[in-house]
């Protein structure tokens, strides 16, 4: 009777707590879409003020008049970007998209040739020496048009924790990637001030996300953080110290990130391009290389390092067992082969170093992958001259090799299998492990100050950085990664500055025959450059201060090559002996050779 009773209490005890957890669920539920509607009308509201701006742009006929609409514009459009460019990535693409045309090519039969618009074509167009009323009309109404679509067709009521936790980090490392470089503000370089509307912005998200703080004084020390940076984010766009910035200020910023992810008992449903849990943006660990890759997993297995390394190394894959990969990328070179354009190829030889982290591979981006480059090694006639099935039938008839392929693949030592382990062990050469990287990560204090005014100018005066992007220094746009750029700089064929000529290889025309591609090559990284010249796809230069100065009289249109569309400003860096000393060593303390 007795044992009854309290079993019915438990019940009753039970349904309870039960109809407390419910209830308690419901009203968190309530909260959140209630939040979510606030930020939604928040950031509406920027894109409103954005679109009010450039709706009297196209109806203006004072110049003065557009270039301060302009400006408050360009503010309400930096206000929402944090949201914009997490929510709605294809509309932030146009929006912020450089004054390039654009060109898609999926097949011969499907190619895309697209003009750009958007704010920075507007800003270039309203701040031209003699700017035209009917373009900017023109491109304040398209402008304007996709903002009022991106408004009306806004909808944040799926935010939960871990998006607005994505929006406020990719923001903050936006800033630093793209935005303080001048990316996207390529002729006012208003990038500082457009820092602040960023970092106001995701202060703002933050405030609105008060209460789900458990340690207030977290919150007290993101204001803080907001406080400071803001602060530091003044002055003249070539003086600014983007070192200290990264170092002091982005790299706080992460930290205080991931302290609000175990505040806010947060867990994410995968890593994307930059892995959830990094304090700096320059380690070994900052990259998912898997997001790259195509293929699923949570680190580089190190024996598929270790049989992709041998295959790297063995002839008999090739036709004749004339050469491996590693005959012209060798790794004593960092590589690379050391000439000015390989034995039996058309091309210089890229380092392999960081080569994982492109979406496109060779210099003309042929192809989409590693695994996909390969295929194009093992067949050209000039390379290995086989096939893939050869190289399937070598690598089983060696059984050191099929033990380690049936203890690592389901399916064995398949070609594609194969293709996959030398692909493995290209990606495992991703270091960071420079001077730079030992220098931001506070592992140690070595860097010169003229290392470090290396560093700034790179970043900032002379605009390396806008195509070289932070951290890898290649051409894969931060932060989603998604494209690795080409740009026609107008390389010479001789090294001339008087009667230059453009170098005879039409680059990425040759794979679809696209004439706006002619002239194209894909943007290659930086680091370990010091040791892998000569440099440019034709090997026209030998050192890198010759590389400087052909940047520093604006490319090929600086020597007398005029191409019409050169992707690179055609205007004189007018960079001092000094300035340019400094980047020189800059780029050189980017080293981390692989023995």
């Amino acid at each position: 009777m007795l044992l009854g009773k309290l079993n019915g209490a438990y019940v009753i005890i039970s349904l309870f707590l039960l109809l407390i957890g419910c209830k308690k669920e419901k009203e968190t539920i309530t909260e959140k879409k209630d939040l979510n509607h606030k930020l939604q009308e928040r950031y509406q509201e920027y894109l409103a003020l954005g679109i009010n701006a450039l709706d009297k742009i196209a109806n203006t006929k004072d110049i003065d008049s557009a270039k301060i609409l302009y400006k408050e514009a360009r503010k309400q459009f930096k206000y929402a970007e944090p949201i914009l460019a997490y929510i709605d990535a294809e509309n932030y693409k146009f929006l912020n998209q450089p004054n390039i045309t654009k060109v898609e090519e999926d097949d011969f039969t499907d190619i895309k040739i697209k003009k750009p618009s958007g704010f920075q074509v507007l800003e270039e167009t309203i701040f031209a020496d003699e700017p035209e009323l009917n373009e900017i009309h023109f491109h304040s109404v398209k402008t304007k048009n996709r903002l009022v679509f991106t408004k009306n067709n806004a909808d944040l009521s799926f935010l939960k924790d871990h998006h607005i936790l994505w929006i406020i980090r990719d923001a903050l490392m936006r800033v630093s990637l793209t935005g303080v470089t001048g990316f996207d503000s390529p002729v006012l370089e208003n990038s500082l001030a457009e820092g602040q509307w960023v970092y106001r912005s995701v202060q703002d998200i933050i405030s609105m996300h008060k209460e789900r703080f458990s340690n207030s004084n977290l919150l007290t020390q993101w204001n803080n953080h907001f406080e400071k940076t803001v602060a530091n984010l003044t002055g003249e766009f070539n003086s600014f110290d983007r070192y200290s910035f990264m170092k002091n200020h982005t790299f706080t910023g992460l930290l205080l990130f991931n302290k609000t992810v175990d505040d806010w008992n947060v867990s994410f449903p995968f890593n994307r391009s930059i892995k959830n849990d990094v304090t700096s943006l320059y380690s070994d660990k900052t990259f998912n290389l898997s997001y790259f890759s195509g293929e699923k997993f949570d680190s580089l297995n190190v024996r598929k390092i270790a049989l992709g390394k041998q295959l790297f190394h063995d002839k008999d894959l090739s036709n004749g067992k004339a050469m491996s990969c590693a005959t012209c990328h060798n790794p004593k070179k960092q590589y690379t082969d050391g000439l000015k354009i390989g034995k039996k190829v058309s091309r210089n030889t890229p380092t392999l170093l960081y080569a994982s982290l492109q979406k496109g591979f060779f210099y003309d981006n042929r192809s989409g992958s590693l695994e996909g480059q390969i295929i194009s090694v093992v067949e050209n006639e000039n390379e290995f001259h086989s096939n893939l099935k050869h190289v399937e039938e070598v690598v089983n008839q060696n059984k050191e090799y099929v033990v380690q392929f049936d203890s690592l693949y389901r399916q064995g030592a398949n070609e594609l299998n194969i293709r996959n382990a030398i692909a493995t062990f290209i990606r495992s050469l991703t270091p960071f492990n420079s001077k730079v990287d030992k220098n931001l990560n506070g592992i140690e204090s070595t860097l010169t100050e003229s290392e470090i005014n290396g560093f700034n100018l790179f970043h900032g005066k002379a605009k390396c950085a806008t195509c070289h992007f932070p951290p890898s220094y290649n051409g894969t746009v931060p932060i989603l990664y998604k494209e690795s750029e080409m740009e026609l700089i107008g390389i010479p064929k001789f090294n001339d500055t008087i009667n230059a000529i453009v170098d005879t290889d039409l680059g990425a025309y040759e794979v679809y025959k696209t004439e706006e591609r002619k002239y194209f090559f894909k943007t290659s990284t930086i680091r370990n450059v010091d040791m892998t010249g000569p440099y440019m796809h034709n090997g026209v230069y030998n050192t890198l201060e010759e590389v400087v100065d052909f940047y520093n009289r604006g490319g090929g249109a600086g020597i007398g090559i005029n191409l019409e569309a050169q992707t690179l400003p055609p205007d004189a860096l007018k960079l001092s002996k000094n300035e340019v000393n400094d980047l020189v060593l800059f780029m050189k303390a980017l080293s981390d050779p692989i023995e």
